[in-house]
């Protein structure tokens, strides 16, 4: 969630941690941009800060004209040196302290209850007063070193690493987030004035600002990326081994007693090539084969996240007991070419179907037994391609959707919201504001109507600019696609066997909203070979779960629990021994 526009947890995480942040507006670091817009002469940017009123007093012509005026009256801009803030008549007022060429004067922001700048003023520097503390200086040298602290989004926790080293050029520093498998992002510049310590990613199209303490142990700032505002407090890493990565005790290490091969095919429809790996059984064959599917978000093959690999678990699982698995990065991800961006479920689908069709030019793989298994997002992928693939011999859902995405939405940010400590009451009205906000984006498609509305809905809890970025975060193909995708209406259609499994704290597709869906749609189908199960005390990975809450997922060694593996793997093997025995008997046409 901290580096994509889109995450591995379905949108509703962004969008809960956009609410939750929003609660969090940073004056003094809104304040300070709106410097820094000023000296790089980008008006524009500043004026979106503006009430209505302020549009009307300065305009972006007066505005270009006063900051002209101020930099004729104090030499160039050279850097930000401070930041106050003061509350007067119920408005905040920041001072950001800047130094000109010549002098240094204040920029003085009114912030009303909304956030938006009420006030502009560049005013000479009021000294401090003689009793407050003095700002401790800390040298380059000082803050040299690992940081480690962790990011709180909705209910779900991230840690993050900076590492910062000391060069004849300044300061230079990468950022990992261990929780998303990242390591070595690059940071484009540190800054440190005083205690004041800045790094800024254009890459991540984020900024850290904080204050190093007196001691050097600790630096207490926050985090911006996109609409995104966090409070992160880092302390300084004494012990390596605090860096080490958890324990993840199932992921398999070579030697594999079986055959890994790494393939590409085409999706020849989308003009995309997909990179894969194929694991294949020891002996002849044919055998079933499967193709695994990620949940949303830009996965790679082995859907990682968390330090976990669950599709290397499950494909050296199933691989184990005898059936062939094909798991391919998504588009845009590691070794597949195409664009994430901009496509929709429907169109991941034929990524499958293109893994279906290079499956059946393998010699090793029987083509009446090719299989899929979907999780989450490729749950919902699954019975859409099975509908319309006879060939496709069978599919598992794991934690698969039944009701379509505004529900799973809203029953997500009711679940996760009490998850996070707060009160049932609490979490139904944010479940119904969320409902408010995906009524608003399924109804408009225009950018200027649906932020309007939104500014409606949102008032007071955001910024106009907070608002406006949310608007082109939610108004995107694939979010609309998913809002109204009804999932029901493939699996009215499916004919082959089907196993729909759930975790019984799953928290993100909650089994008791969408199992009796997806039997109710199977049984309307004339289905009447499936299963649908709901798995105790199992979260959306299938891990063993104290409370299912996704703070969890990085804290739980487990990556899939055993008997998740083994109700797979012994469904499909039942399933194949159904279809030698008609094989035998000469129907090797029948499906199973």
């Amino acid at each position: 969630m901290l580096f994509r526009s889109r995450v591995w947890l379905t949108c509703l995480l962004v969008l809960i941690g956009v609410i939750a942040a929003s609660a969090q507006i940073d004056l003094q670091s809104q304040a300070k941009t709106l410097v820094t817009n000023l000296a790089a002469h980008q008006f524009d940017k500043v004026e979106a800060q503006f009430d209505l009123a302020m549009h009307s007093i300065l305009p972006v012509s007066k505005l270009s004209a006063a900051w002209d005026a101020t930099i004729v009256r104090a030499g160039d801009f050279k850097s930000i040196v401070g930041v106050r803030q003061e509350e007067l008549q119920g408005y905040q007022i920041v001072f950001v302290t800047c130094q000109f060429a010549n002098r240094s004067l204040d920029t003085k922001v009114v912030f009303n209850s909304r956030g938006q700048v009420t006030g502009l003023f560049f005013v000479p520097t009021t000294a401090q007063s003689p009793s407050a503390p003095a700002e401790s200086s800390a040298k380059t040298a000082d803050i040299s070193g690992d940081w480690l602290g962790a990011l709180e989004v909705g209910a779900t926790r991230l840690r993050i690493v900076f590492h910062i080293t000391s060069s004849p050029d300044g300061l230079k520093a990468t950022i990992d987030s261990p929780d998303q498998n990242a390591s070595g992002l690059p940071v484009s510049s540190v800054q440190l004035s005083g205690s004041s310590l800045t790094l800024e990613s254009t890459r991540l199209n984020a900024v850290y600002e904080g204050k190093v303490s007196a001691d050097l142990s600790t630096l207490d700032g926050t985090w911006k990326q996109g609409v995104m505002e966090l409070p992160l407090k880092l302390k300084r890493v004494k012990d390596k081994a605090e860096l080490a990565p958890p324990r993840r005790p199932q992921t398999p290490t070579k030697p594999y007693p079986y055959r890994e091969e790494d393939v590409s095919y085409e999706n020849k429809a989308q003009a995309i090539k997909l990179g894969a790996t194929l694991t294949i059984p020891p002996g002849k064959g044919p055998f079933s084969a499967v193709v695994l599917i990620t949940g949303s978000g830009p996965q790679d093959r082995d859907e990682s996240l968390m330090g976990h690999k669950p599709f290397l678990v499950l494909a050296d699982y199933l691989t184990r007991k005898g059936i062939a698995v094909l798991r391919a990065d998504d588009r845009g991800v590691g070794k597949s070419t195409g664009e994430f961006s901009g496509a929709t479920t429907a169109d991941f689908a034929t990524d499958t179907e293109a893994g279906i069709a290079y499956l059946k030019t393998r010699p090793e793989v029987n083509p009446k037994m090719i299989g899929l298994i979907g999780h989450s997002e490729g749950g919902i992928i699954a019975p859409m391609v099975a509908a319309r693939n006879p060939d496709v011999a069978f599919i598992v859902m794991l934690a698969g959707s039944g009701v379509t995405g505004d529900e799973i939405i809203v029953t997500q940010v009711e679940l996760l919201t009490e998850a996070s400590g707060k009160s049932h009451e609490e979490a139904i009205k944010a479940g119904e504001k969320q409902r408010r906000i995906l009524d608003v984006v399924k109804g408009n498609i225009d950018d200027l109507v649906l932020e309007k509305q939104l500014h409606e809905e949102l008032t007071g809890d955001m910024t106009d600019a907070q608002i406006g970025a949310i608007v082109r975060q939610l108004n995107i193909r694939w979010l609309r696609y998913f809002l109204t995708y009804d999932p029901a209406q493939a699996l009215r259609k499916v004919r082959c066997p089907v196993l729909a499994l759930n975790g019984e704290k799953d928290l993100q597709v909650p089994p008791k909203q969408n199992l009796p869906v997806i039997r109710k749609a199977l049984v309307a189908g004339g289905n009447r070979n499936f299963e649908v199960d709901e798995l105790p005390g199992l979260n959306h990975l299938f891990q063993t779960a104290k409370t299912g809450s996704p703070a969890e997922y990085a804290e739980i060694e487990e990556t899939m629990s055993p008997s998740a593996l083994e109700k797979v793997a012994a469904w499909i093997l039942r399933l194949q021994g159904t279809v030698e025995r008609l094989q035998g008997r000469g129907s090797q046409t029948s499906k199973p």
